[in-house]
């Protein structure tokens, strides 16, 4: 899909092959091939593929063209509930700004409906100023939402209930309920680390490109803005934001696998127990089954009731007592 974008506002195209020579920002989206022939005729330059795009290699991101500049940056985006991570470029000149993604990006409406309130940014430098801009709030606030989101997942790890304890034992929840609880909370973990690695990719592009373009501006006849050192101001301090967001999630994975082990040890604790209880009846139950003929107990009236009374209470005696120690 193509959209223009001229010094006073959109621009309709006048065919799909025939781009307006007012046309300032040629916003490109997920183009065809005849869509991107039209720009490539209307600017004189050459609009990269995809493939292009998603090299990783610096001076395939960021170098000069003819009369201007080839940006691409890998950029962080929500689909159906998933961060998945696209190449978007940018070509800059003094007469254009073409603009190269391949998914939807909430930045570049709130760009298209700050340049059609009319604030001044009527250049391609002015465009492409907005349009970072935007990007960066766009990131701030994914940001910011992980901030709450690892807040919840902090309260539900360290709020579990693993043992009822304080509450009545027959409240306490199933060990099936408690283990899908803990698998819940350790998904939620890794699916926010994987979010956080993608939004730092993205500002690690965005951190690349902002001094790149604003070294090469007097170079390209392009106004050399302060905007870009605010600009770089707001990705660093997202860069730590993101930096000490991964060291939240970093202590959250070992508090959940603490709680795993704890869970783990309970398991034990109690075969441990049962074990141990098992012990003393299987030894008088062994030494009454001996088939020796002198034995006293054997012409007894009460000595099969006092074997099963032993075997009883040597059964009840360890309960008691681990019961006392508080071990389960």
């Amino acid at each position: 899909m193509l959209s223009l974008h001229g010094s006073e506002g959109p621009v309709a195209p006048e065919s799909a092959r025939l781009v307006p020579r007012d046309a300032v920002w040629l916003d490109l989206n997920d183009p065809t091939s005849e869509e991107a022939r039209a720009v490539e005729e209307a600017t004189g330059l050459r609009v990269p593929s995809r493939a292009a795009l998603s090299e990783v290699e610096t001076s395939s991101r960021l170098r000069r063209v003819k009369g201007g500049l080839s940006l691409s940056t890998p950029m962080i985006t929500f689909e159906r509930s998933e961060s998945q991570l696209k190449p978007l470029g940018f070509l800059l000149t003094k007469d254009h700004l073409v603009t190269v993604r391949f998914h939807e990006l909430r930045a570049f409406d709130s760009s298209a409906k700050r340049i059609a309130e009319g604030d001044g940014s009527t250049t391609p430098s002015e465009i492409f100023l907005v349009v970072l801009e935007e990007l960066v709030d766009s990131l701030a606030d994914s940001l910011e939402d992980m901030a709450s989101e690892l807040d919840s997942l902090s309260t539900r790890i360290f709020d579990f209930d693993v043992r009822g304890a304080g509450r009545d034992r027959l409240e306490s929840p199933p060990p099936r309920r408690r283990d899908l609880a803990l698998r819940r909370i350790l998904r939620g973990i890794s699916n926010r680390g994987k979010v956080l690695g993608k939004i730092r990719a993205s500002l690690l592009g965005l951190e690349r490109i902002v001094p790149f373009v604003s070294a090469a501006c007097d170079g390209l006849g392009l106004p050399d803005d302060g905007r870009f050192d605010t600009i770089r101001r707001d990705i660093e301090s997202l860069d730590e934001f993101e930096t000490r967001l991964a060291e939240n999630v970093q202590f959250l994975l070992d508090a959940a696998l603490g709680l795993i082990n704890i869970e783990q040890n309970n398991v034990f604790r109690v075969l441990t127990v049962v074990s141990v209880v098992g012990v003393p009846p299987t030894l008088i139950a062994s030494m009454y089954g001996m088939n020796f003929k002198h034995m006293p107990e054997l012409d007894w009236t009460y000595g099969y009731p006092y074997a099963l009374a032993l075997i009883l209470v040597s059964a009840l005696a360890p309960i008691v007592y681990f019961r006392m120690r508080g071990w389960f």
